[in-house]
C-alpha cells in the first residue's frame, strides 16, 4: 500500500480458499480485492456493491452495471472455472502516466464506479501489470527500491534452497508445499489397471496425510544422507560419524518430542558385522580405507518411519559385492506388491543376488544373501512390523496387502551367510506388545519413565540416554530387559574375515501404485 491513498494496490500472501471459485477475498481501507487461483499475482478492485456479506462476489453483479472488459473475463472465470488472463500490454509513455497521477491528485480518489469509469479501471489494472516492471514515478522520486513480486504459489511451487551444511527443517523448506514423492511404480500382472481405477484413486486419497508425513520423513532422510556422502572418509572416528549424522538428521527432520524425530540408532556396522551396532560412549574405532561400512538410520513424521539404508566402501575391489545387494534390494522391490507372495520374493532376491561374484585376495566368491536377516513390515511407530520379507528361497506363508508399508532390505555376505549375536549390546527398544509390569525400584521405574516420554516404542541407544543426562542406568536397563518391557539387540555379526554389505529403502503400497518413498539419486 502506497503512502498515496489514490493507489490502493496491495499484496495479501496468506491462502484463504473458495471452494466455488478458488478466490481469495479481503478487504484494505475498505475496499474489497481478490486474487485468481491462489496465484500471488496483483489485486484489483470490486465495487463493494458488487461483493455479498460473506465476501463472495455476488453471481449477479453484473446485472446492474455495464461490464467493463476487466468484468467479463471475471465473469468468465467464474461461470466456467477457468483463469482470468488479463492480457499484457505494451508499456505507456511516461506522459500519459503523468498525466493520469497528475489527475488522481486534482481529486480523482478510489477506484471509479458505473460503465465508463469501470473501463478505467480495467486500463489502470493493466497498466498496474506494467509497473511491476517499469516501477512508477512516485516510486523514483522517493528513491526507493522496487522489490520483485515473486510468480506462482507456494503450493506446488519449487522447493527453497537448502543450505551447506543442511540446517533448514523439511517443515519450513517446504512450507506451504507438498514433499517430493518417492518413485512410482506400477504393480505387475492382474493389478496392473489399479492405476486407472477410479476407486483406487478415491482410496488413495484416504492414505494422502500419511504419504505426506512419509515425505517429509523420506526427504530428510535424503538430504542427510547425501551431506554425510560428500564428508565420510577413512581416518574418521565411528562416533564423530554417527554424532555428526544425528545432528543434521535431527535437525532436518525438525526434532520434535515424539512428533518428528529419529526413529532408530544409527547403524554403523562394519565389516563381518552386518546389522545392529553403533558406537558406545567412549568408542575409540576408526573407519580404515579397507573396511565395509553398513550405515542404517531411520527418521518419522508422526510414527510414520522411513527405514533406509546403504553401504560405503572406498577399496573399489569391493564394488561386486555392494552392487550385487544393490541389485537384490531393486529385485525385492520390483517384486513387492499387493497379493505378492512372500517366499517367491525371497527366492527371486537369493537369484539375484547369487549371480554375482566377487574376488578377495585371490580368492572368489558367490555373494550369498545372509539366510537368517530379512526385511519387514513397517507399523506406525513400530519399525517392525510383524510380517518378515525372505531374502532366500523359503516355503515361508503370508501375502503383501494393499496400504502396508515395508522395509525391502538385503544383506549379502561373502562368509557362511549366517549371522549371530556378538560383541556389545548398544541397541534396545520397548516391546510394543509389552503390558504393565510391576517394577521393583525406583530407578527402573524413573529409566522407564523417560523411555517413554522421548522414544516410546522406537528403539534407542546408550548414547541417547547419555545424552538425556542419564546416569548409572545399566543396571536400571537390565531390569527392564529381563522384565520384557524392554529387548536388547545385540549386534549381528558373521564370521570373522568376511565382508558383508545392505541396500535398504522404504516402500509404501498404495491402492493404484507402489511408491519407493525413501527412493534418492544416489540409490
Amino acid at each position: 500500500n502506497n503512502n498515496n491513498n489514490n493507489n490502493r494496490f496491495i499484496r495479501y500472501d496468506h491462502h484463504i480458499h473458495d471452494s466455488n471459485h478458488c478466490l481469495l477475498l479481503c478487504q484494505h481501507n475498505g475496499i474489497n480485492c481478490f486474487r485468481v487461483n491462489n496465484d500471488v499475482c496483483r489485486l484489483r478492485f470490486l465495487n463493494d456493491s458488487n461483493i455479498d456479506d460473506t465476501g463472495r462476489v455476488c453471481n449477479n453483479y453484473n446485472n446492474n452495471n455495464k461490464r467493463s472488459k476487466f468484468q467479463e473475463k471475471l465473469h468468465h472465470f467464474l461461470t466456467s472455472n477457468q483463469k482470468v488472463k488479463t492480457k499484457p500490454k505494451k508499456k505507456q509513455n511516461k506522459k500519459k502516466k503523468k498525466k493520469k497521477s497528475q489527475a488522481q491528485n486534482e481529486g480523482e480518489d478510489g477506484p471509479a464506479t458505473g460503465g465508463g469509469a469501470a473501463g478505467e479501471a480495467a486500463e489502470a489494472a493493466e497498466e498496474e501489470e506494467e509497473d511491476g516492471d517499469e516501477g512508477g514515478d512516485g516510486e523514483k522520486k522517493s528513491g526507493k527500491k522496487k522489490k520483485k513480486k515473486k510468480g506462482g504459489s507456494k503450493a506446488g511451487g519449487a522447493k527453497g534452497k537448502q543450505t551447506d551444511p543442511p540446517s533448514i527443517p523439511m517443515h519450513e523448506l517446504f512450507a506451504g508445499q507438498r514433499y517430493p514423492a518417492g518413485e512410482i511404480m506400477e504393480y505387475k500382472d492382474d493389478n496392473t489397471k489399479r492405476i486407472s481405477s477410479a476407486e483406487m484413486k478415491q482410496k488413495d486419497v484416504l492414505m494422502e496425510e500419511q504419504l505426506e508425513e512419509m515425505r517429509q520423513a523420506a526427504e530428510a532422510h535424503r538430504q542427510t544422507r547425501q551431506w554425510v556422502q560428500s564428508w565420510i572418509k577413512p581416518g574418521l572416528s565411528m562416533i564423530d560419524i554417527a554424532e555428526r549424522l544425528e545432528g543434521c538428521s535431527r535437525t532436518l527432520v525438525g526434532e520434535d518430542g515424539m512428533h518428528r524425530g529419529l526413529a532408530f540408532p544409527t547403524g554403523l556396522s562394519l565389516n563381518n558385522c552386518a546389522a545392529h551396532w553403533t558406537p558406545n560412549k567412549g568408542d575409540t574405532t576408526i573407519l580404515g580405507e579397507n573396511d565395509v561400512c553398513k550405515i542404517d538410520f531411520g527418521t518419522h513424521v508422526n510414527g510414520h518411519v522411513i527405514d533406509c539404508a546403504w553401504t560405503v566402501a572406498f577399496n573399489h575391489r569391493y564394488d561386486p559385492l555392494l552392487e550385487a545387494v544393490k541389485a537384490a534390494t531393486n529385485t525385492g522391490i520390483r517384486e513387492a506388491g499387493i497379493d505378492a507372495r512372500l517366499c517367491d520374493i525371497g527366492a527371486a532376491i537369493e537369484e539375484t543376488m547369487t549371480s554375482y561374484e566377487v574376488t578377495l585376495d585371490g580368492q572368489t566368491y558367490t555373494v550369498r544373501p545372509i539366510e537368517n536377516l530379512n526385511g519387514h513390515s513397517i507399523g506406525q511407530y513400530r519399525v517392525h512390523g510383524g510380517k518378515t520379507v525372505p531374502i532366500v528361497k523359503r516355503n515361508e506363508g503370508g501375502i503383501m496387502e494393499e496400504g502396508e508399508v515395508y522395509a525391502i532390505e538385503t544383506f549379502g555376505s561373502t562368509g557362511k551367510a549366517r549371522v549371530s549375536e556378538d560383541m556389545e549390546t548398544s541397541h534396545y527398544m520397548k516391546n510394543f506388545d509389552a503390558g504393565h509390569v510391576p517394577l521393583r525400584t525406583k530407578g527402573a521405574k524413573a529409566l522407564l519413565n523417560t523411555i517413554n516420554k522421548n522414544f516410546g516404542t522406537l528403539a534407542f541407544c546408550n548414547r541417547w540416554l547419555d545424552r538425556l543426562g542419564e546416569s548409572r542406568y545399566l543396571m536400571s536397563l537390565r531390569q527392564l530387559c529381563e522384565a520384557g518391557i524392554v529387548d536388547a539387540y545385540p549386534p549381528l555379526c558373521d564370521i570373522k574375515g568376511s565382508y558383508t554389505a545392505q541396500y535398504e529403502h522404504t516402500i509404501a503400497l498404495r491402492p493404484t501404485c507402489k511408491e519407493v518413498v525413501s527412493r534418492g539419486d544416489d540409490y
